[in-house]
């Protein structure tokens, strides 16, 4: 089993730079056996795929969006888990690659956050057959609004938490992470709290 991180290393805003740091770190104290940089979801399924042991745990580190997470303009989101979509074959790839108690952690902006963040992570999880982990507020060195979700659980979670701007169908602009925000962690932190996940 491993345990592998994948970042999105085309970002020009320092960020990258940031994630290859982390990588190294996490690395370094044994958090992870692999990491990669990549500049697009296929180039990162593709990696995924080439792995010879099964995948105990996949964090991505990258940019968000309620319901998406990005590589660059690249987007992946419930759209992709529907037979004939064009990463639908490599998703069910991933999925035979993951362990009996995997676990697929989106280390992004508000992924999980709002109803259509919600409605990601449930499908999601049912898909993979896997445990999923996201954030619903703007994440950086405090992670806040982390949930995690059983495959054939339900979100315990409101499509309100993390919202600054708009409503849960709606959503306009989320809040910043902060110490004293719901189910916060840092970036330093590389377990999700057993206690927090549904289903």
């Amino acid at each position: 089993m491993v345990r592998v991180l994948v970042f999105d290393r085309t970002c020009r805003d320092g960020m990258s730079q940031i994630w290859a740091t982390g990588a190294w770190l996490y690395r370094g104290l044994g958090r992870i056996d692999a990491a990669r940089g990549v500049a697009s979801w296929d180039e990162a399924l593709a990696w995924l795929s080439q792995l010879e042991a099964p995948i105990d745990e996949l964090q991505y580190w990258g940019h968000g969006k309620w319901g998406r997470a990005f590589v660059a303009d690249d987007v992946l989101d419930a759209r992709a888990l529907v037979p004939g979509a064009p990463r639908h074959r490599a998703l069910c790839a991933l999925r035979e690659r993951l362990g009996a108690h995997a676990l697929v952690w989106f280390r992004t902006c508000e992924t999980f956050g709002a109803r259509v963040g919600i409605d990601f992570a449930e499908r999601l999880a049912d898909f993979l057959g896997a445990r999923v982990a996201g954030h619903t507020h703007v994440i950086d060195f405090f992670q806040s609004g982390l949930h995690g979700l059983a495959p054939g659980g339900r979100a315990d979670w409101s499509p309100l938490e993390g919202l600054a701007e708009g409503t849960a169908d709606q959503p306009r602009r989320a809040r910043r992470s902060a110490p004293w925000a719901p189910r916060t962690i840092t970036c330093l932190r590389g377990r999700v709290p057993a206690a927090w996940f549904a289903g």
